[in-house]
């Protein structure tokens, strides 16, 4: 499996789980890695990438970190657009 479908996968169940649970790392890993049967290593760099591409951010609440979709002010803020963003890299 290529690393844009396991990114997809990995935003497709952010999305799911968007304002139901905060997702931990650990979490998003466990069930791409289950549904897709590729390595946790794998999906973990899948996830990272993610990440440096401003698609998904680490937030921290409660003493804990939690990966999530960036929210629409704060993508304002940094002067980005998702869906821009979510085209060119192929997630939509």
């Amino acid at each position: 499996m290529e690393e844009r479908e396991i990114q997809k996968l990995i935003y497709d169940y952010s999305t799911k789980m968007k304002g139901k649970k905060k997702l931990k790392e650990k979490d998003i890993i466990k069930e791409v890695s289950g549904s897709s049967g590729e390595d946790k290593d794998v999906v973990k760099a899948a996830m990272r990438a993610l990440i440096n591409e401003g698609l998904l951010m680490y937030s921290y609440g409660g003493g804990a970190s939690s990966v999530e979709i960036p929210g629409e002010e704060y993508l304002k803020e940094k002067g980005m657009d998702l869906n821009s963003l979510l085209k060119e890299k192929g997630l939509i």
